[in-house]
């Protein structure tokens, strides 16, 4: 698709990868002007989620370089356009994975634009001008309106970015199974990470019993001291696996490195239900006994539609909860994508985009 960049005249300062070494470097570039759609946002905040590490990479093979990664944007609204319906100048506002999609589909008319066939996301995809979109680690983001969501005043704006992404990805799917508005089920949470740890917050939230199911037994006093966990399962130990055979209603996986599913579905009654968010780069083996003993259903999803993700928002706002986080400066982002790369973060690296020291050099 060819290019159109006549109105990308906005002189914008951010930090991109040029080549799947990775490495994240200071990079000046142009976005467009603020059309009748959109909003302007100075970025306050952008969290890193390690998408942006294999995006960086380029270890799923779909990177455009350069590419600015970032879609847990944080900001403030200062330009408004004259379409634009529901923000004005001075609103706290967020930004996620979605930056366009058709608009005309089932799924864009049902508020599910997530699953359109023509999505584009806010980085390393291709925007309705033909352009390639750039994400949050920049100081200033344009995006239709359509695709922006108000953060609740209570929420701090730090602790929120990361909700954009890896809060609604979680959300999404306990929404769908009656477990937002309806308490008193067990569910496991595969992984205590940057997407488990909201998840087991949501679930004590909603009033359900929650086990965190984990490889390393290091996470068990963080999962029930810390974070309000009823039970926990070392995933390496048989006797721990057999205990809990067919106890839950419903287990969200949020592990993206290979594992195997069987011991997992084994703890899920009759008619539960195994629900895939995070994204192995190899195939996951799938048992067919487990299946088929236990009438049970494995499925998968990505983040929400724009409703659900302000929906979302509003049902932290309530709750009080937020992501746990390390805020870093730019010039920290390469040792931030090192420490991801090796898990080695409590849950969830923000980069302080406000205080960004222009003469930095990553």
């Amino acid at each position: 698709m060819a290019e159109s960049r006549a109105n990308h005249t906005v002189s914008v300062s951010g930090w991109a990868a040029h080549d799947s070494s990775g490495k994240i470097t200071p990079y000046s570039f142009k976005r467009r002007q603020n059309g009748v759609n959109d909003v302007t946002i100075k970025i306050l905040y952008c969290g890193i989620c390690h998408t942006d590490l294999h995006c960086a990479k380029n270890e799923w093979g779909i990177t455009m370089y350069p590419v600015v990664p970032g879609h847990e944007i944080i900001g403030e609204v200062t330009k408004v356009g004259t379409n634009v319906k529901g923000f004005m100048e001075g609103d706290r506002v967020g930004v996620g994975c979605l930056a366009a999609s058709c608009l005309e589909c089932h799924h864009c008319k049902t508020d599910q634009e997530n699953y359109c066939q023509d999505l584009q996301f806010v980085y390393n995809g291709i925007f309705w001008d033909g352009t390639i979109t750039y994400g949050g680690y920049s100081q200033i983001f344009v995006a239709d309106y359509r695709y922006v969501v108000h953060i609740p005043a209570s929420l701090p704006m730090d602790a929120a970015a990361p909700l954009l992404c890896a809060g609604i990805t979680v959300f999404s799917p306990l929404k769908e199974h009656d477990l937002v508005a309806t308490a008193g089920k067990r569910i496991g949470v595969v992984g205590l990470g940057g997407l488990g740890h909201i998840a087991v917050k949501f679930g004590k939230a909603f009033g359900h019993h929650v086990t965190v199911i984990s490889t390393s037994p290091s996470k068990e006093p963080e999962a029930k001291q810390r974070l309000g966990a009823d039970h926990f399962i070392l995933s390496s130990n048989p006797k721990q696996l057999q205990a809990a055979r067919r106890s839950m209603d419903f287990i969200l996986d949020t592990v993206s490195a290979e594992h195997s599913l069987s011991p997992i579905l084994e703890l899920l009654k009759v008619n539960g239900t195994l629900f895939l968010v995070g994204a192995p780069d190899k195939p996951l083996q799938l048992p067919a006994f487990p299946l088929i003993f236990g009438k049970r259903s494995v499925k998968g999803g990505i983040i929400g539609g724009i409703k659900e993700t302000q929906e979302m928002l509003e049902v932290c706002a309530k709750y009080n909860i937020t992501s746990d986080i390390e805020l870093i400066t730019p010039d920290k982002i390469n040792e931030a994508m090192e420490r991801l790369a090796k898990n080695d973060v409590r849950y969830r690296f923000v980069i302080d985009i406000a205080n960004a020291v222009t003469s930095n050099n990553n």
